[in-house]
């Protein structure tokens, strides 16, 4: 299982975007499931909503629909998030990257598939285990 970050699904939908090749090549060769949280798929939602146009718009919601990415969401993940972000602010992480964190330590994961390396290099596992595998770019 791999946690999905904003940075990737906005570069894989957006052909213009510097990463565009390479998460599509990555995407297409991934043999894992995908997950991400609501406060995720409600960045995106925005992102390509104020910039991506129609088009856009229905492709992200024809994968969504189709299940592309597991989105998960648990009774108590709010305060996990909002713990998370507060034991963060001198890194700067908001709730939703505070999300993926504890989806990864939900999932029993380490991988999150992001191209936002400044803050996920700085970001450990809840778990304690080591560092966060972040993908593509990294595995």
């Amino acid at each position: 299982m791999i946690v999905v970050d904003t940075s990737v699904i906005v570069a894989y939908m957006n052909s213009g975007d510097d990463h565009h090749a390479t998460v599509t090549a990555w995407i297409e060769a991934v043999d894992d499931d995908l997950a991400t949280t609501p406060l995720i798929v409600a960045e995106v939602d925005h992102l390509v909503r104020t910039r991506g146009g129609s088009r856009a718009l229905t492709a992200l919601y024809a994968d969504l629909t189709a299940g592309a990415y597991l989105v998960e969401w648990w009774t108590g993940a709010m305060s996990a998030c909002v713990r998370i972000a507060a034991q963060c602010t001198n890194l700067g992480i908001g709730l939703a990257d505070a999300s993926l964190v504890a989806l990864a330590d939900r999932l029993a994961t380490t991988s999150i598939a992001t191209l936002d390396e400044r803050h996920f290099q700085m970001l450990r596992p809840l778990s304690g285990s080591g560092a966060f595998q972040l993908q593509p770019l990294d595995g």
